[in-house]
Order: structure tokens, then C-alpha cells, then sequence
């Protein structure tokens, strides 16, 4: 059964051109030409990946990645942007984007980072199941996680976990007092063929010790280890 991708692009060049691309390699592909009309096609089709342009009329591709994680926190979700400051990327982290793919794009880079995706998500199914070994909760120094909810509460407060933020703290949970590889942890959380650089691992430990640890600026619970990578450590 083909793949089915929603393609989110308000120009109608480049929005034509991934469709020719994507259905040459075999996708089946729904256009979109706004925010809008993506989340109204969302709604209606089964989509099996997200290609979301960040600057589009109506909703932007924030806010368009934000309500599709409302009502589903797994299928991936892939940023089309010329933006490369990294407080958007930071901003599309937190929303739960998987990656971004850079305008201008080279064909090839494209296609393997679609099929990447695809097969992580494929494989994240069957790594649902191991994952269950865990309980409901998971405790992270004075930070619970609720694994039902997606969720961290830390001294009163709730905040919300992407997808990729749950697979991480899992493997941290898994190996409690273990100095776990940049490697290992993007193996963890984003498949043996993951593309991009450990910037993008340390960016998701940066943005999860804001929601557990007490003091961010002090880690007490996810420490660096420097030149590996990090550990969780349990109180």
C-alpha cells in the first residue's frame, strides 16, 4: 500500500514539483495550499507523513503542526523552511515537528529524509510495544511523567511532552546511572537512519530539562557527560 503524504505549500510551483517528485517515487500524495485547507484535508485522509511549509497564509506551519498533535502524537511530521535561525527550530521542536528540510532542498536529500521518516515510523509501532514494559508513570527527581497523558508535572505544574521527548526520557529510564552515547540516545529516539546532526539531540535535552529538572540552569536529574553525551540520574 503506498505511503500517503500531505504536502502543505502555498506556492504552487514548489507544491506542484514535490507532488511530481514524491508520486514518481511511488507516494501516494495530498496538496495542500494553505494551513487551512492541510488541516481540513488531515481531518478526511490517512495520512502517513507531513510536509509542512513554515510560511503559509492563513495558519502558518506552526500553528498547522500544533493542532495535528492535538489530535495525533505520531505521525511525523516534516518542516519545509528557509528559515534557519534556531529559535524556529527550537519553536518547531517543542510543537513535535521530526525534521526540517531546508529551502533550497536537493532532490535526493528530500527523498531520503521522507523515506527515513517513514520507516522510523513504521519501526516506532513495534517500539510502542517494547516501551510498555514501563508503568503509566515514570519519575524523573521531583518531575512525573505520565506516559497515558504525554505529559510532566513538576512541583504543581503540567507540561506537555512531543513524541521524540517521551522516546528519549524511555531510553534515559531504561539506563538509569548509564552515560548514554549522542549516538545511542539518537538511535533511541529517532532511528538507526537518522540524517541530522547531535545539535538536534541537544536541543530536545535542553528543552526537557526546562520541564523536569528544578533549576535548568543547575541539572540535577539529566547531567551532561562531557565528550559522550548524558546521563539520568535517579534519586
Amino acid at each position: 500500500m503506498k505511503a500517503r503524504i500531505l504536502i502543505a505549500e502555498d506556492d504552487a510551483d514548489i507544491r506542484q514539483g514535490l507532488c511530481d517528485l514524491l508520486e514518481g517515487e511511488g507516494y501516494a500524495v495530498v496538496p495542500a495550499a494553505d494551513g487551512l485547507q492541510a488541516l481540513k484535508l488531515a481531518a478526511q485522509e490517512k495520512i502517513d507523513l507531513y510536509l509542512l511549509d513554515v510560511m503559509m497564509p492563513g495558519k502558518n506551519g506552526y500553528d498547522v503542526c500544533r493542532e495535528l498533535r492535538r489530535r495525533d502524537q505520531q505521525t511525523p511530521v516534516c518542516f519545509l523552511t528557509a528559515k534557519g535561525e534556531e529559535i524556529d527550530k527550537v519553536v518547531g521542536l517543542e510543537l513535535g515537528a521530526d525534521d526540517y528540510v531546508a529551502k533550497p532542498f536537493g532532490v535526493h536529500e528530500l527523498l531520503a529524509r521522507v523515506g527515513a521518516l517513514l520507516r522510523r515510523a513504521k519501526r516506532g509501532a513495534v517500539a510502542d510495544g517494547a516501551a510498555a514494559t514501563f508503568g503509566d508513570t515514570l519519575k524523573f527527581g521531583e518531575a512525573v511523567v505520565n506516559r497515558k497523558t504525554f505529559t510532566v508535572r513538576l512541583r504543581g505544574a503540567e507540561s506537555p511532552l512531543t513524541p521524540r521527548e517521551m522516546k528519549l526520557l524511555e531510553a534515559f529510564a531504561a539506563k538509569p546511572g548509564e552515560a548514554l552515547t549522542r549516538d545511542q540516545l539518537l538511535n533511541a529516539a529517532w532511528g538507526i537512519e537518522y540524517m541530522g546532526t547531535t545539535r538536534t539531540l541537544d536541543q530536545h535535552v535542553a528543552q526537557l530539562r526546562k520541564k523536569i529538572e528544578a533549576d535548568p540552569e543547575q541539572p540535577k536529574v539529566l547531567l551532561t557527560v562531557h565528550g559522550v553525551g548524558y546521563r539520568f540520574v535517579r534519586s
